[in-house]
């Protein structure tokens, strides 16, 4: 019987963060809506990590089937 190998490759992101009080505050840009906070920047990596699970888990999975229409919009200076 033959053995199947599965390789699953880490993605890589950039954290962007910044210290908001006694907190440490950040996000993933690449990833709209993947933002966390922690007391360390260790434990807001942590809780980065779980948003972007927790999003992945609750993602629609049929995303393609959605119409997506873009629109520009003129913002005052």
């Amino acid at each position: 019987m033959p053995i199947a190998f599965v390789f699953l490759m880490a993605l890589r992101f950039q954290m962007e963060y910044w210290k908001d009080g006694r907190w440490f505050v950040g996000r993933l840009p690449q990833v709209p809506g993947v933002f966390s906070q922690g007391a360390t920047v260790a434990e807001l990596e942590e809780n980065i990590l779980d948003a972007y699970r927790m999003m992945l888990e609750e993602r629609d999975p049929t995303p393609a089937e959605r119409v997506v229409e873009v629109k520009e919009i003129d913002v005052p200076a």
